[in-house]
């Protein structure tokens, strides 16, 4: 019998002979080159350079082989000497290349690949995984080295269409459970240890250097293995710098099955089929404790002499163990979807390959699972053609997949759980890898969902019908869309399946768009209904998509994942299939109008802005879709937009918006992209924000106020100009100036120019005289506006008590502020607004209190609260005393009838208070240690009033 078919036993107590270790190193060597020219064939003629070279490549440091990166970089691998060929390779590589030996130590011990390569599931698309075994005692710059030039050959294997991925290690780190790597897109970080060596050493091909001790410690003493080994290495049986050791795998710990669910979860995104047959294995494993790891089965075939490659092929392996459990289970449809997933994931279609006649290994293996199943020639034809899978399909298909992924997830989460066990993975992989499934399969609400994660190659449509249900026979009234390929003729729509319904044609237009069944050859048919869409702006939304919106949306990055989702991109989709003047556009006439302000257009103030489709693209590259299309759509939106640049610190968000609609769709769009972008400038200036301010925006005959409240933004909603003036009044609890939109209350240039001056720290006066009226505008310390108009015969009459009372009032908070050992000092300013035409100057005035006469006698209030939570006034005139509790209500008259009786002259004259006092509680909920300017110039205005009104009533 040949010595590589013949069994072999080892006793270690009777003592073991050397040449029969050596018979079986070179067995499992044996059935590693079988694998590795298995792997060599499936690639092209240039691309079996790379595995050629690859070796040799680390063996030296040579400048004219590809990866070079410095001289101090590690290289020289243990035992190895380049062939013929290789070398052969080399020079073709380089002609100036010259191999020359070298005798010093080397610093790598070894070069594995595992994974698929030469395995059933591997196919020309896999990639290859390389351990890259070097010493213990290599220090962190050498580290650093050999990693950029394992990137560096990576990145030339890539030009040559090799998809090459390096894991550095030593075996000492690694069996002592040291981690250099970090999750990525190829590496499971943390998340599994003994599932991943039980993986590398029924799957691993050696290239060069060292072999693994494991090879040689019989499958049933697995749980002895640190015992023999070390009787092996003390004994001299092998010589210890031949071999590298790795560990046992005598089972698999409890602690990685929740990790490595998860990583297997997320490796499911890109890769489903292959992520299914390995998640299914971590739970026959979990479920199914007596049959230990399948890399033990592979060591016992090997040692009873069962080398032959297709029955050790670890994908036949592993379905093997997948059948018979899932068989004795019960468990068939599961088992029907394994079987799917091995089918899928080998990349053969067999009914053009017995067509064909071409046929390989591969073809003959898959083609003997196969029979033994008992599919019929349907299923195949289904499987081989999914280049013509549908939506439809992938979708059926997705849920089934994303269903499996998920029971498997569950019920290892369940295992772990209810045996108390803390999973291997740290908290901070598992975090990373929490967040990419979230992306990726969680729902919620507005969310596009991704349905086809790698299962067809293309869901392209050549003919796609957007047919609004209004547009049926019978359907008059009703909403909503249908989408529907090859519709020729509507009356068939009643009987012709539906690809998708939905209630809005953005969400319906984007679902297509990032699931790829829009394409540059689809052809589109528009059955309007009774909305308005034509073809016209069907075609020029789904090439804004294709433009800002590049698909397929590729997987968000690490560093991304590490942080919460913040918005990346932001598309404003206004007014699809809506006409914002229907009657005017069907009559062929436009509006004629010096405003030309798309929020207030026209004389009449139209807002023609109804309906806004926001599309966001996110850091973790979700894409959600927020319909606006009832009640003030536009602030809304911008609400909400602010809400989401908020909870990222700041960073604006690259935002276009598109409208195709209507005859004015082009200003429309020009004008909620100035909308957007100024708010967002004065937000959030400089990066940082919110900054605190008050944002005026006039739209549709109203105006709104934007405010952010603890970093949540808000907005009041004002019928008139009075009643924004009252609101801007209202005091604030830090400087927040006015801020006005560009178009907004233009006809008042006076008022834009007050609030644009505002400044903090200081009450500033403005004053505008024409002919006998005055307006006066006090800008108080935190950005409070108080307006008002009254009489100016005297302009001395008009400033004088005004400033007097504010400086009586600054004075007092000044003395208050000196006792409490504060520093705050209020400034007093004076301001004239000088008004030509639309152009307005603002001319500073010098603020001289003293000089400025006050005749007649001096007027005072104290305010006074009362039981009921409202305020009176005590009033002084001069010496004489008005009290609240005297008068009640008549107060103002009592007054009133006192001036008057001071009086020498007739007539109407206004009255002037010079100062007041407030309490401190004028809310019952809340205590002001100081109240603004402006709330005491409010009660000041109220109280002057009532006093004039009194005095015009006695005549």
């Amino acid at each position: 019998m040949n010595l590589l078919s013949a069994a072999i036993t080892l006793d270690f107590e009777e003592g073991v002979d050397r040449k029969t270790l050596r018979n079986l190193a070179d067995r499992f060597r044996a059935v590693s080159r079988a694998r590795w020219q298995r792997a060599r064939a499936a690639l092209s003629y240039r691309q079996q350079g790379v595995l050629d070279l690859l070796p040799l490549i680390f063996h030296l440091n040579h400048p004219a082989l590809p990866g070079y990166v410095h001289g101090r970089c590690p290289y020289g691998i243990d035992h190895f000497q380049p062939d013929r060929e290789t070398l052969a390779a080399a020079q073709a590589q380089a002609r100036s290349f010259r191999f020359h030996s070298t005798t010093r130590k080397a610093d790598i011990e070894a070069l594995f690949m595992m994974g698929s390569p030469g395995t059933l599931g591997h196919s020309v698309a896999s990639d290859l995984d390389v351990w890259l075994c070097h010493r213990p005692d290599l220090d962190e710059d050498q580290l650093q080295w050999l990693d950029a030039k394992a990137t560096a050959v990576s990145e030339w294997a890539d030009s040559l269409g090799v998809e090459l991925h390096f894991f550095a290690m030593s075996a000492a780190d690694w069996r002592a459970g040291r981690q250099r790597a970090e999750v990525t897109g190829e590496n499971c970080g943390s998340a599994q240890h003994y599932l991943l060596l039980d993986e590398f050493y029924r799957t691993g091909v050696h290239l060069a250097g060292r072999m693994p001790l494991w090879w040689l410690i019989p499958a049933e003493r697995e749980a002895d293995y640190q015992r023999i080994a070390q009787q092996l290495l003390d004994g001299r049986f092998v010589k210890a710098e031949q071999f590298l050791d790795f560990g046992p795998v005598p089972e698999i710990p409890e602690q990685e099955f929740l990790g490595a669910g998860v990583w297997q979860l997320y490796k499911g995104i890109d890769a489903p089929w292959k992520s299914i047959l390995k998640l299914l294995l971590i739970e026959c494993y979990a479920r199914d404790r007596q049959q230990g790891p399948l890399a033990l089965a592979f060591k016992q075939a090997v040692f009873q002499g069962r080398i032959d490659a297709d029955e050790l092929d670890p994908y036949v392996m592993l379905y093997q163990r997948l059948d018979a459990w899932l068989t004795s289970a019960g468990l068939g449809k599961r088992l029907e979807l394994v079987r799917r997933a091995l089918y899928l994931k080998a990349g053969l279609p067999l009914t053009r390959l017995d067509r064909s006649g071409v046929t390989d290994w591969r073809a003959h293996l898959l083609r003997r699972l196969v029979e033994g199943w008992g599919w019929g020639r349907a299923e195949l034809l289904f499987l081989d053609n999914r280049q013509q899978w549908r939506a439809e399909d992938v979708q059926q298909m997705r849920r089934t997949v994303v269903n499996e992924l998920a029971h498997s997830y569950r019920l290892l989460s369940r295992l772990a759980r209810d045996h108390a066990v803390s999973a291997a993975i740290s908290a901070a992989d598992i975090g990373l890898l929490g967040r990419k499934l979230y992306a990726a399969f969680q729902r919620k609400a507005g969310k596009i969902e991704l349905i086809n994660p790698n299962l067809a190659p293309s869901l392209a449509e050549e003919n796609l019908c957007f047919f609004h249900q209004s547009a049926r026979e019978g359907g008059q009234g009703q909403q909503g869309w249908l989408l529907y390929r090859n519709l020729e003729n509507p009356q068939e729509a009643l009987w012709q399946p539906v690809i998708r319904r939905s209630g809005n044609l953005t969400d319906m237009l984007v679902w297509c768009h990032c699931n790829g069944l829009l394409s540059r050859a689809t052809r589109y048919a528009v059955q309007a209904g009774s909305t308005v869409l034509t073809q016209a702006e069907l075609r020029a939304l789904v090439d804004a998509l294709a433009e800002r919106l590049p698909v397929p949306v590729p997987p968000a990055g690490r560093e991304a994942l590490l942080r919460p989702a913040m918005p990346l991109q932001v598309m404003l989709l206004v007014n699809v299939g809506l006409d914002p003047q229907p009657g005017l556009s069907e009559k062929g006439l436009h509006k004629l109008s010096e405003r030309h302000d798309s929020l207030e257009f026209s004389g009449a103030g139209d807002n023609l802005v109804l309906s806004v489709d926001q599309v966001l693209l996110n850091t973790w590259h979700e894409v959600s879709l927020q319909h606006y299309a009832s009640g003030d759509v536009l602030i809304q939106c911008l609400k909400n937009y602010l809400a989401a640049v908020s909870q990222c610190g700041g960073r604006l968000p690259v935002l276009s918006v598109h409208c195709h609609a209507g005859t004015y769709a082009s200003g429309i769009a020009r004008r909620v992209q100035e909308l957007f972008d100024d708010v967002g400038r004065y937000f959030f200036a400089g990066g940082q924000g919110p900054h605190p301010l008050r944002y005026v925006i006039g739209m549709g005959r109203r105006f709104f106020v934007l405010q952010f409240s603890e970093r949540q933004p808000g907005f009041v909603a004002l019928d008139s100009l009075s009643a924004l003036l009252d609101y801007l009044l209202k005091p604030q609890s830090s400087y927040a100036p006015v801020v006005f939109d560009r178009y907004t209350l233009m006809t008042d240039p006076a008022l834009r120019a007050v609030c644009h001056a505002s400044q903090p720290g200081c009450v500033q006066v403005f004053y505008q005289f024409a002919g006998q009226q005055a307006r006066l505008w006090v800008v108080d310390e935190l950005g409070s506006l108080c307006s008002w108009e009254q009489e100016a015969s005297q302009r001395s009459h008009v400033l004088g008590p005004l400033l007097r009372f504010l400086d009586n009032l600054l004075e007092r908070r000044q003395l208050r502020q000196s006792l409490l050992a504060g520093d705050a000092h209020l400034t007093l300013s004076c301001t004239e607004v000088i008004q030509r035409g639309h152009d307005v100057t603002l001319e500073r005035r010098p603020v001289l209190v003293d000089d400025l006469p006050l005749d007649g006698i001096e007027v005072q209030a104290v305010g006074v609260p009362e039981s009921d939570s409202s305020l009176g006034f005590d009033i002084y005139c001069g010496e004489q005393e008005f009290s609240f509790a005297e008068h009640g209500h008549q107060l103002a008259m009592a007054v009133a009838h006192y001036i008057r009786s001071l009086r020498q002259a007739p007539g109407h004259y206004p009255v002037y208070l010079t100062d007041l006092h407030l309490p401190h509680d004028l809310d019952p909920h809340s205590y002001q240690q100081d109240l603004q300017t402006c709330q005491y110039l409010a009660f000041r205005l109220r109280l002057q009033q009532a006093l004039t009104s009194a005095l015009a009533r006695l005549g």
